[in-house]
């Protein structure tokens, strides 16, 4: 009777924690649900207690800048280690307490530039983890015990015209395909696997990629993939990997292109640090793309409209706000480009200087918390008005492997799920408690 009893009870912890996952929000790709940056949990706290906050657990990991992902209980992140060899791992760890669930090892030597790890965040999808390394190795994994169902290098297979910060673009899953933007050879900047099996299925554009994520929005009654490769704005078919149209954003210098395009109302938004601003307007009817505006300062220090390089800015309503060049928080008008103001206290000065945006609709629609590259966590509102920091707490030092410059940095973007958020250094994977406090 005693062991039937604990049987129940068991069980029963089991379906509440099956019905709390259910419920919850999950982040199990790139900036959440649809690539949106935007986080739906309710009952979450208004401000921090203290200047720190407190965490649920924290487990070492090595350096990367790949944000984690959350799904079905766990978390994964991807780090890299130079020694005893040059390697590359994908960790999975239980939600909860921090344990360890599984981990994968495999060779890979780097061949370019800001060496601290692997970029592209894990996509989880039914069961499935798609992991994709900085030189283009491609694992797919069980999501619950880390067996490889398939891999691929891709760097091998597809000639990759290498970018000099390495393959960052997170893979994106599409009904049965998980596509990838690598710009590989021949025509090969962007390649949609079988999600199941790995087996090619199309490949399309010839171009070099960027670090820009793809996204898939609703365009004129279809579902479209759009990619920002090295040179332009790509909408493909992602069923066959037909090119709908191509909009050229070419580099000046070199293929920067890192922020998510933003997508609102059948216009999309694109910031690049050397580039500047570039508003598209799709016609609602066809599949087509016009200019809506474009605009760019005369150098990385005299810019217009919003510059960003790692940060995707997020728009509300007629108005997208951002970080500029040297960390700058902007509001610009969407309408034209036009600035209409400029804060310098969510993050320090600096070139490069970054903060991670998520909204919080159910707070209201201007409510945006943001990550800094000084490890702090912002409650705010955005507004035309201005930028009010509602409250400010570190939740994890900065360190040195990503940019060994003004005390090191943090810049990975964080996870927010189960009412609570996961962000990473170079040294640790921590979590910390979102939620407001039961009555």
């Amino acid at each position: 009777m005693k062991q039937f009893t604990c049987l129940l009870i068991a069980l029963f912890a089991i379906l509440q924690m099956q019905a709390h996952l259910a419920s919850a929000d999950e982040w199990h790709q790139w900036r959440g649900k649809d690539r949106q940056g935007v986080w739906n949990e309710t009952d979450i706290i208004e401000e921090f207690e203290g200047p720190e906050i407190s965490l649920r657990w924290r487990v070492p990991i090595g350096s990367g800048y790949s944000g984690p992902s959350v799904a079905d209980g766990r978390v994964y992140v991807t780090d890299r280690l130079t020694k005893p060899k040059q390697v590359e791992r994908v960790h999975c760890f239980d939600w909860e307490t921090g344990e360890s669930v599984w981990s994968y090892t495999y060779d890979c030597v780097y061949k370019i530039e800001y060496t601290a790890g692997p970029r592209a965040t894990v996509t989880v999808h039914d069961g499935l983890a798609y992991a994709l390394g900085s030189m283009g190795h491609l694992h797919c994994f069980d999501a619950a015990t880390g067996d490889v169902v398939w891999k691929r290098d891709l760097n091998t297979e597809y000639d990759i015209n290498m970018p000099i910060w390495g393959i960052a673009s997170a893979p994106i899953v599409e009904g049965e395909h998980l596509i990838v933007q690598i710009g590989g050879e021949p025509n090969a900047c962007i390649v949609a696997f079988d999600r199941k099996t790995g087996v090619e299925k199309w490949r399309a554009v010839d171009d070099s990629a960027s670090y820009s994520a793809p996204i898939i929005i609703e365009h004129a009654g279809q579902r479209v993939l759009i990619c920002w490769t090295g040179n332009n704005i790509a909408a493909i078919d992602p069923k066959t990997g037909t090119v709908h149209w191509l909009y050229p954003f070419p580099s000046t210098r070199w293929e920067i292109g890192i922020a998510t395009p933003i997508f609102y109302e059948n216009e999309l938004f694109l910031t690049n640090f050397y580039e500047g601003s570039l508003l598209l307007k799709l016609t609602s009817d066809e599949l087509a793309a016009e200019l809506g505006w474009h605009r760019a300062g005369k150098d990385e220090q005299h810019t217009e409209a919003i510059q960003t390089t790692m940060s995707t800015p997020v728009r509300i309503g007629n108005y997208i706000y951002g970080v500029d060049s040297y960390g700058e928080l902007r509001c610009i008008d969407a309408r034209n480009g036009d600035r209409i103001w400029e804060n310098l206290s969510a993050v320090p000065t600096a070139r490069w200087s970054t903060i991670h945006l998520v909204k919080h609709p159910p707070s209201s629609e201007n409510r945006i918390w943001m990550f800094n590259e000084r490890g702090e966590l912002l409650i705010t509102e955005l507004s035309p008005e201005g930028l009010n920091i509602i409250s400010r707490a570190k939740l994890i030092e900065p360190t040195r492997d990503q940019l060994n410059r003004r005390g090191g940095v943090t810049w990975a973007h964080p996870a927010f799920a189960y009412k609570h958020v996961f962000v990473r250094n170079d040294n640790e994977l921590v979590c910390a408690n979102l939620a407001k406090p039961k009555k």
